[in-house]
């Protein structure tokens, strides 16, 4: 195929030092697998190398135990059995003609818990870390310092032969290096604190020793936050001196913004557009002659070729929108540009990762972090071997809809898809319409595009089947999707069971689904009770504010959309809540509901207070519409399709749209298993010690990183 004109600067090759970049798609170090799965990090980057990216890099690296951010594992590249894990990544990487690269990371005061290894971090001061406030590292000497330095020269060493064509020294979100820079945790007195100069040589000595180990045959650059938004960072203007200062030291420059508040970087779509990050990011040019990657959640081509033709990059860099496609490139050079499974900014992958590092995954793509436990790649399907039956799905969620999309590609003879709503998308086609989610809605419209090129998917819109019709239908596989509904009597995680007088037959109690889909009117002051913390109420409180309603949210939790804290939203929540006008009340639950007020008390005490309004929104928990499942596969009902009947989705449980999806997709993919409703078993990366011809562990003691736990052949 031919790429089409307006993206043909997206194809151009670009030097970046020794090394040549095929194109300009640049999937830059993100974290979600760890060095506890090789073969995960392996097929992960590989499918994106595939899929088109010119070069692709693992996530941050420690390059010593004392860079520890446990329980969450990232790489590690200590030692020669790191060295043999990563090859596996490089190579794969290079399989598809993609450069592969590794970033060298040093924490220093930002990664001091020792959790994992019970070690403290070293930093240029002994300056408490805003995330370990309880934790202070220690401060470096002189010979810490060359130490440091020589861990960096080791590291790199072993990426050379590993065999990596890119090597980072990690310094953006104030990592070891920029934390030498900063004013805010450098006050040293001695040649490494105090002027600019002194401060930035850390950092410099760090990109000189990178160099002299790698030599010329590898790329070399370094990553920078030049706007640090007030988080104790480096300022604007002395992080664009620093690239000034280091220009002849890279082959290249990795652009971004944030300090140890780095969600202004992975920002999400609720409150950030596309390449929101170009007023700052494009101040270096100034700086540099050097090449410039940048990111700001690329999804359309036409921003990526705005962005290099005005001359703010020369490289489009992406970590979410590898992840939601990772053949975004080649269907962009293809001309496809339409089947492209675009990132809605949900940040569902940084979520998993911050809540305690859990493999990767994503909304939009159910196959991310599945590519080597369940071989699952994102756009091959094979025939499945049952194609010849064919399906029922009722419920065009976004469950229903992806396990309508799977089932088309894997070849089944006739697919219906039968919703009672005049448009697909379940629950997620009015949350989509709240303030700050209209992004979301990509999720159904790629989808609907999708099937409308499979000739064997038929989409039947405005029809409600009873467990009679589902019967007569004929199908030889159905497939439940009717998903759930939030509960109108006030059940939820914080009382566990009915709130008296609650009841949204009631005039003043109301459900999300009755506000945004009936249209029931509310009153002039209204309460807006979240027990769930994701993104409907804030979304409902931002919409009725702008109605001119008098808003208070309240929350059991201890902050408003409590999800936010693992998505990178907590200060965009608050900002977005005060200047909204919401009123916000934390720690409280509500007791009883009556026709113009209710009673609340405190989690922690018992006295009961009243608050006065004349409506109440419930978001306790939703419940699960499963009575069509109920009646089709209970004991003793008359059969329906030979016994096979299914579920997915909310319909099982609700939750995450990401979990349904990925419900939907699973059944799909295993539609032909013994047992389709039982998920297959994956491949575990699990070490077990003393196996035959394997090797155990014994404890050594390596002179620069401090007792570790080595493996020795047994």
């Amino acid at each position: 195929m031919t790429t089409p004109e307006a993206y043909r600067a997206l194809f151009e090759p670009i030097a970046l030092g020794p090394k040549t970049l095929p194109n300009r798609f640049y999937q830059v170090p993100h974290c979600g697998v760890g060095d506890l799965r090789p073969g995960t990090q392996a097929a992960f980057r590989a499918i994106r190398a595939e899929g088109g990216w010119g070069a692709v890099c693992v996530e941050s690296a420690s390059i010593s135990p004392e860079t520890d951010q446990g329980p969450v594992h990232l790489a590690r590249i200590w030692d020669e059995y790191d060295v043999r894990n990563l090859e596996v990544v490089a190579d794969s990487i290079h399989e598809h003609g993609a450069l592969a690269g590794i970033e060298l990371w040093w924490g220093g005061g930002s990664s001091c818990s020792g959790l994992e290894t019970r070690m403290p971090g070293r930093a240029p001061s002994q300056i408490a870390c805003v995330g370990t406030p309880w934790v202070s590292p220690q401060e470096m000497s002189l010979a810490d310092v060359a130490d440091v330095l020589e861990l960096f020269s080791l590291a790199a060493d072993r990426a050379r032969r590993a065999g990596f064509d890119i090597v980072y020294v990690y310094g953006a979100h104030s990592q070891g290096p920029m934390q030498f820079l900063s004013t805010t945790f450098n006050h040293r007195g001695d040649a490494y604190g105090g002027s600019f100069e002194r401060r930035a040589r850390f950092w410099l000595e760090c990109l000189d020793t990178v160099r002299d180990t790698v030599g010329s045959d590898l790329a070399v650059t370094t990553r920078i936050s030049v706007q640090d938004f007030g988080w104790g960072g480096v300022s604007n203007d002395e992080a664009l001196a620093f690239v000034g200062l280091a220009d002849s030291r890279v082959d290249f420059w990795d652009v971004n913004v944030g300090s140890l508040d780095w969600t202004t970087d992975i920002a999400s779509s609720r409150f950030f557009p596309q390449n929101s990050q170009q007023p700052w990011t494009s101040k270096i040019r100034s700086q540099t002659r050097k090449p410039i990657v940048c990111v700001g959640r690329f999804t359309d081509p036409s921003v990526m070729t705005g962005a290099l033709r005005s001359g703010q990059c020369d490289i489009i860099g992406a970590a979410r929108p590898a992840i939601a496609d990772p053949f975004l490139p080649n269907k962009v050079r293809d001309g496809r540009v339409d089947e492209i499974r675009e990132c809605i900014g949900c940040n569902y992958c940084l979520s998993r990762w911050a809540q305690g590092g859990a493999p990767v995954a994503c909304t939009q793509n159910p196959t991310a972090g599945e590519e080597y436990r369940r071989g699952w790649h994102p756009e091959r399907y094979s025939p499945a071997r049952n194609a010849h039956k064919s399906v029922l799905i009722v419920g065009a969620g976004p469950a229903g809809l992806e396990c309508a999309r799977v089932l088309g590609l894997r070849q089944m003879s006739d697919v219906h898809l039968v919703d009672a709503a005049e448009t697909p998308g379940g629950s997620l086609s009015w949350l989509s319409s709240l303030p700050r989610l209209g992004e979301w809605r990509h999720v159904i419209d790629y989808r609907v595009a999708q099937l409308g090129k499979l000739a064997n998917v038929q989409a039947i819109a405005r029809r409600r089947l009873t467990s009679d019709d589902v019967r007569e239908y004929g199908a030889d596989i159905v497939i439940i999707a009717t998903g759930a509904h939030w509960a109108g009597d006030g059940m939820g995680p914080a009382t566990y069971g009915p709130i008296p007088g609650a009841s949204s037959d009631h005039g003043h109690v109301v459900t999300p689904e009755q506000l945004l889909i009936d249209r029931k009117p509310v009153g002039g002051t209204v309460v807006v009770y979240d027990c769930e913390g994701v993104v409907t109420g804030i979304g409902i409180c931002e919409l009725l504010a702008s109605q001119g309603k008098h808003v208070t949210l309240l929350t059991p939790a201890d902050s408003p959309g409590e999800y936010a804290r693992f998505t990178g939203e907590v200060p965009q929540v608050r900002r977005a809540l005060a200047t909204a006008g919401v009123a916000v009340r934390t720690e409280t639950i509500v007791t009883r509901v009556d026709d113009s007020a209710i009673g609340v008390r405190g989690v922690y005490d018992d006295e009961e207070t009243e608050i006065a309004c004349d409506s109440i929104v419930l978001l306790t928990q939703r419940r699960s519409d499963d009575s069509l499942y109920a009646e089709l596969a209970s004991a003793g009902a008359a059969p329906v399709a030979q016994g096979a009947v299914y579920r997915i989705g909310d319909c099982v449980a609700p939750r995450m749209t990401a979990d349904c999806v990925y419900d939907g997709h699973r059944l799909a993919r295993e539609i032909d298993s013994p047992d389709p409703s039982r998920p297959l078993p994956f491949i575990r990366e699990l070490r077990l010690l003393g196996n035959s011809g394997d090797t155990d562990y014994s404890r050594q003691l390596d002179t620069h990183a401090g007792p570790l736990l080595h493996r020795a052949t047994t």
